[in-house]
């Protein structure tokens, strides 16, 4: 997967702006600016102890941030209870899916469609903002609500937008990696099953840059240097970039609530604008393999995908993608869904089941670009079946990652206006 933000319906590439991740980290924080505490004291009360929000773990509307050290198990509430077992599918029916544009291979939509003797309609979205407005206004009638994030879910939970799931009706959860089938922001997997994986780290051509980042003692201060003026790039998407300013300077609490914290990856950006001239775009995975940008802050799927866009006659293998080898780096998912409001809900549950199947994520991960969590999706056998160049293995993400990496997860609203804060300082002098 490609940041989705800005793709246009045909899966035509996004201009520059902010990424999809930016707008959803945003819009949640505006969500709960704007939806008012009307159902949180019954959330809160629901959880209770068992939520494991633990103090300074909530927003300032009172619903738990979920932190790989504080987890949370979601309330599960009496009016919004998971579907029976062992029901049959449903008859003559069409399942609904929401997603992001580009998000899904077509194959997997008709390939379920055959095995189940179903339809499958897909409609997709550009912004998290459209998605979850649009499923709150009631007025949407979908089954599957793909591409969910750790910044959503609580808002989705509190809301009763999407359903509890029913656990026999997902064996496919045993080919999941251990860390997802019990995740610190949905503990038991209550609500939500895995789909992509990403890590962010720092793509480069090798032809045009002699540095090597796995030689570097702070390889994220690689995009530091004045001699590539003009060919450095960064991704717009707040929280990356302001990730990429604190680690530059040593700083791995990618949630950091600390001003002086803030302010100091701020100004390592400007540093880095007045050094390079900066670029600031999500385009990594057409700007580097065409040579336009030798140094770009860039996501691992993106660069995984790079053949695709390289011009004829230039081999892929000069393009670089370098993630901390220990994991110590960005990294994060998304999930899939079953909404509440779901007419087709036991075809919804199969569904999520089947793009758990390896087969499946296999032919998935084909026109994505993104791995997924699953057994079985390796180094060897993603470049053995020649979905991902030998060049690249560094795009791949490792279980480990998920145990030592960082991940950029919703901040309390206050704290997440001085990130916004920052880095409008920056993007805008640039």
């Amino acid at each position: 997967m490609h940041p989705r933000e800005g793709w246009q319906a045909d899966g035509t590439p996004p201009r520059p702006g902010l990424s999809r991740r930016g707008f959803l980290r945003q819009s949640a924080a505006a969500g709960m600016l704007l939806g008012g505490a009307g159902s949180i004291g019954s959330l809160l009360a629901a959880c209770g102890s068992g939520s494991s929000g633990g103090s300074g773990t909530l927003t300032s509307n009172g619903i738990p941030l979920p932190r790989p050290h504080h987890p949370v198990t979601w309330p599960l509430f009496k009016d919004n209870q998971p579907i029976k077992s062992g029901l049959l599918p449903e008859k003559g029916a069409t399942l609904k899916i929401y997603n992001w544009v580009a998000y899904v291979n077509q194959k997997c939509l008709d390939d379920f469609s055959k095995k189940y003797n179903c339809k499958v309609e897909l409609t997709t979205f550009n912004t998290m903002t459209e998605a979850v407005t649009k499923l709150a206004s009631g007025q949407a009638n979908f089954d599957v609500f793909m591409g969910v994030t750790v910044d959503v879910l609580g808002r989705l939970i509190e809301q009763k937008t999407i359903k509890p799931l029913n656990h026999s009706y997902i064996p496919n959860i045993s080919q999941a990696w251990t860390d997802f089938a019990n995740p610190f922001y949905d503990q038991h997997w209550q609500y939500t099953v895995p789909y992509t994986i990403y890590t962010t780290g720092i793509a480069w051509r090798k032809d045009h840059v002699p540095e090597n980042p796995y030689t570097m003692a702070n390889p994220w201060a690689m995009p530091w240097q004045a001699k590539y003026k003009g060919k450095v790039a960064i991704l717009d998407d707040y929280r990356e970039a302001i990730s990429l300013g604190l680690m530059k300077n040593g700083i791995y609490d990618l949630n950091t609530t600390e001003p002086a914290q803030i302010t100091k990856a701020q100004q390592a950006l400007q540093e880095l604008a007045h050094l390079t001239n900066v670029h600031i775009d999500n385009n990594d995975y057409t700007e580097v393999p065409s040579g336009q940008i030798w140094i770009h802050h860039a996501w691992s799927g993106d660069m995984a995908a790079a053949a695709q866009y390289m011009p004829k006659s230039v081999p892929v293998d000069v393009v670089g993608y370098w993630f901390p080898p220990d994991g110590k780096g960005p990294v994060g998912n998304d999930a899939n869904t079953v909404l509440r409001t779901a007419q087709n809900p036991v075809l919804a549950h199969l569904f999520l089941n089947y793009l758990e199947d390896l087969p499946n994520v296999l032919t998935n991960i084909s026109f994505n670009g993104y791995m997924q969590p699953i057994n079985g999706i390796t180094q060897q056998r993603l470049v053995g079946d020649g979905i991902l160049p030998k060049s690249l293995i560094s795009t791949v993400v490792l279980p480990s990652y998920f145990r030592r990496g960082v991940s950029e997860l919703q901040l309390p609203i206050a704290t997440d206006q001085l990130w916004q804060q920052a880095w409008q300082s920056v993007s805008h002098g640039v």
